[in-house]
């Protein structure tokens, strides 16, 4: 399958997002101080459990998306290479 240019950016965006977004929620997450994240006897309760992954999954998805995307980024650019020769 060949993908577009538009689209190959558009998927290695999304997964560069996708690694913001989600190491941002995840450092707040650690340093949560409202008592969802953590219990009184600093636990981890089930809030945290589950939202860290949500993140780990977000992270994969992410990280596999954006290899989509570069590998498409660079097949682009190796065949406009090869077609200018």
């Amino acid at each position: 399958m060949k993908l577009s240019r538009s689209a190959s950016w558009f998927l290695l965006a999304f997964g560069v997002w996708s690694w913001f977004i989600w190491v941002t929620f995840v450092r707040n997450l650690v340093k949560d101080a409202s008592g969802l994240a953590f219990d009184d006897a600093g636990e981890p309760t089930a809030y945290f459990w589950v939202h860290l992954a949500l993140a780990v999954t977000s992270f994969l998805l992410g990280t596999a998306v954006g290899v989509i995307g570069l590998r498409g980024v660079r097949a682009l650019r190796r065949e406009s290479r090869e077609g200018s020769r």
